[in-house]
């Protein structure tokens, strides 16, 4: 029996199943996100909380999407074979670009509360926000999201419905036109990305400034993607699906990627510290300040064990890579260190370190939420690419 044969054989599409738990998962989101709003509206506490805890929330979520578009993309840049079966799911988390352009409008509701240069009287009265008023400034700042969105939108969209079109024609044409794209659309990635980072999360404190900082958001995103990636492909066999597609081979490759990541964040993460630490120029140490004070050194300690040091340990075995039962462990913990790293990028500039029941119920619904658009496109596709010239190459691929 062929490998091609094989794949014939496979629940190749969610269909229905994918319908019912879009829905559930909509529904999930949407009721952790009515008890936010509505606790929000009736506590003080979580009135002043609620937009900081959807901007991290946000952020988390946002952070998949775009993991995935560099995944995706790099792919056909590189010519990969071995990575065709998985990339399908990689598409579809990457085609959220739209519904996250949605879930970003409560966040306009709160910009005032989250970006303190939105107020004319604060930039009056601040040299260096007058310095920054060219760029910071709201019309500007809305002409970029809408640009980034609409980049972002568009990429995820082409590549999934390119994928789509050879799953019926066959044609491998169509395979050579997404590789020559991969080129250009990947600088433009990288831009928007950085800019994005800068935009939503370090004009949080427009006094601070890091040049590495949208490679830091990045490189956590592609933690957080690739665990999601692990974490999307067990459940999907776990239930069925996929069983003779996805072998401890891809999940050997989508380990040591993961694994080399972990790494590329930590080394990002130490370099960024390392600088600010040595220059000891006040405008940037009061961000690290902020940071190792009032119990957000205790989160970052749990980063620096929990975020580099245990899933290090843990992804540089051979057997746990290939054993995806044992690796969609350190993948779930990762989902969680990585929000917990935007939790530290974040809250330090709206209050206390400790938690509370809005950041938990705002994280829920943005995962539901989220996650409700991925089983939409997932319940109406096939979940491996039918027709991709390299599909064979991938069925059959083993490490070496």
């Amino acid at each position: 029996m062929t490998a091609l044969v094989e794949l014939m054989l496979e629940r190749r599409s969610l269909g229905p199943i994918g319908e019912k738990w879009a829905r559930r998962t909509f529904a999930f989101g949407l009721a952790c996100l009515a008890l936010a709003v509505l606790g929000a509206l009736l506590l003080d506490s979580w009135r002043a909380r609620f937009f900081p805890a959807y901007l991290t929330a946000y952020a988390w979520v946002l952070s998949f999407t775009l993991g995935a578009l560099f995944f995706v993309v790099l792919q056909h840049l590189v010519h990969a074979g071995w990575s065709v079966v998985v990339r399908r799911l990689g598409e579809f988390v990457a085609a959220q670009g739209l519904w996250l352009a949605v879930l970003a409008l409560p966040l306009l509701l709160g910009l005032g509360e989250l970006y303190h240069w939105t107020h004319a009287e604060e930039v009056a009265k601040d040299p260096v926000l007058l310095s920054k008023k060219p760029y910071l400034n709201l019309p500007f700042f809305f002409l970029r999201l809408v640009v980034y969105f609409a980049f972002w939108s568009w990429v995820g969209k082409a590549y999934l419905d390119a994928s789509r079109a050879q799953d019926v024609s066959g044609d491998p044409e169509i395979t050579l036109r997404l590789q020559k794209r991969s080129a250009p659309v990947m600088v433009a990635y990288a831009l928007t990305v950085t800019f994005a980072a800068f935009d939503l999360l370090m004009s949080l404190n427009p006094h601070w400034y890091s040049t590495v900082f949208g490679v830091y958001y990045f490189s956590g995103g592609v933690v957080g993607f690739l665990a999601l990636l692990i974490s999307l492909s067990v459940l999907l066999q776990r239930s069925g699906f996929l069983r003779r597609t996805v072998t401890r081979e891809h999940y050997h490759d989508l380990g040591k990627l993961l694994f080399a990541f972990v790494v590329f964040w930590a080394y990002i993460a130490f370099s960024q510290f390392m600088l600010i630490w040595y220059a000891n120029i006040p405008e940037e140490t009061s961000w690290i300040i902020r940071r190792t004070n009032g119990g957000f050194e205790i989160i970052g300690l749990i980063l620096v064990l929990g975020h580099f040091l245990l899933p290090f340990l843990l992804l540089l075995s051979r057997g746990i890579k290939r054993a995806p039962g044992v690796l969609v462990y350190p993948a779930l913990w990762l989902l969680l260190m990585h929000y917990l790293d935007l939790y530290w990028v974040v809250m330090p500039e709206f209050g206390g370190a400790s938690p509370q029941l809005v950041d938990l119920l705002l994280m829920a619904a943005l995962a539901g939420l989220f996650l409700a658009g991925v089983l939409r496109l997932a319940s109406r596709t096939p979940l491996a690419p039918q027709k991709d010239p390299r599909l064979e190459e991938s069925l059959a691929f083993e490490n070496a």
